[in-house]
């Protein structure tokens, strides 16, 4: 069933919340606007999405959601320009990923026009409360998730789609230190690493707060096999500059395939950075720091975009990085796609999308 934003039902909540909201001192991810679009899936085929007024979702303590874990989800953002016109940045790329998430957890693909018609007439409907202080956007959570009942172990045959939103300042994460982990793995060959899933999530927690009791903020997955390989920061891409060299991991069943990693490398290749995708050997890293070589080392999201790390630990040994570093790749590739996000400059690779 093809769909278009006019013919997405739109139910107005009686009882704004904007009123409430102070847009000039906003955190990450914890307000949230005063409308969600949802669609359900049921008797093997999506129903019409609508746009209702945010509210808690009531379910049977049967649906498979809580017994299966079929979950996936999408981040990306919704930004205005000074010109009050609102953007997304490449959102197509986020409904295909959501789609080969869907697929390999046995989750009914959604259509791309659900998808893009959903999120304009959501946007359009709640438009001011996309934030336009220096730095803030609106945060977007696509998520699928199994409502169809059973304890027995099989996919559901009934899902709903939801996407809500959150008007978020900067995503300040400060000083981050992060610890190579050698002991619990994110993911592995053959398994849900590439996904979105939930579950990919969940696991994480336990090993980061593992990390954090010993004074570090996050840390870096290494390979499930050998452990020689590091893989991810946290819950976002990393990358590594060695030299003038910047480098990054290849994709893989393990690592997911980001898409503000995409963009990182497409700029970087622009400015004429020196890029490697290739394997990267924890030992590498140590060599480079005690050579002084390691330059910078980042993370890369749609939430911070690119979050700076000042320092890992390996095996009882920390190893800093510089800091005031006067050509930092870091800060010149989030300011080229901040300016494209926030339409304050030109946009040679296609990526910014109008919402209209």
């Amino acid at each position: 069933m093809d769909v278009t934003t006019n013919q997405i039902s739109v139910e107005k909540t009686k009882n704004t919340k904007i009123n409430d909201v102070d847009f000039n001192n906003l955190s990450f991810g914890s307000i949230y606007m005063d409308h969600m679009l949802v669609c359900d899936y049921k008797n093997g085929a999506w129903e019409a999405p609508k746009v209702v007024p945010y509210q808690p979702i009531s379910l049977d303590p049967s649906a498979k959601i809580f017994h299966y874990g079929q979950s996936i989800f999408e981040g990306m953002k919704a930004y205005k320009d000074e010109q009050d016109t609102i953007w997304m940045f490449r959102p197509l790329d986020n409904h295909k990923r959501l789609n080969l998430s869907a697929k390999r957890l046995a989750i009914p693909e959604i259509p791309e026009n659900y998808f893009m018609e959903g999120l304009k007439a959501l946007l359009k409907t709640d438009s001011d409360w996309i934030p336009q202080s220096p730095g803030s956007s609106l945060y977007i959570r696509p998520f699928i998730f199994a409502t169809g009942l059973g304890f027995h172990a099989s996919p559901a045959d009934e899902y709903k789609f939801v996407i809500c939103g959150a008007p978020s300042g900067s995503y300040f994460s400060g000083e981050v230190k992060v610890l190579i982990e050698e002991t619990y793995s994110r993911s592995a060959n053959g398994g849900v690493g590439f996904a979105k899933a939930g579950g990919n999530y969940a696991g994480q927690f336990y090993p980061t707060k593992l990390a954090q009791d010993k004074g570090y903020q996050q840390v870096i997955w290494t390979d499930d096999n050998t452990r020689e390989y590091i893989e991810e920061a946290g819950a976002m891409n990393v990358f590594v500059r060695i030299n003038d060299t910047l480098l990054t991991c290849p994709t893989s069943d393990r690592i997911l395939d980001g898409i503000t990693r995409k963009s990182i490398l497409k700029i970087a290749e622009d400015e004429g950075i020196k890029t490697e995708v290739r394997k990267i050997k924890v030992q590498e890293l140590v060599d480079a720091a005690k050579d002084g070589s390691l330059k910078e080392m980042f993370g890369a999201g749609t939430a911070a975009v690119i979050s700076p790390i000042a320092g890992f630990g390996f095996r009882d040994n920390d190893y800093m990085l510089p800091t005031n570093l006067e050509n930092s790749y870091a800060t010149l590739l989030k300011d080229r796609i901040t300016s494209i996000q926030y339409n304050k400059a030109e946009d040679k690779f296609g990526w910014r999308f109008k919402v209209e």
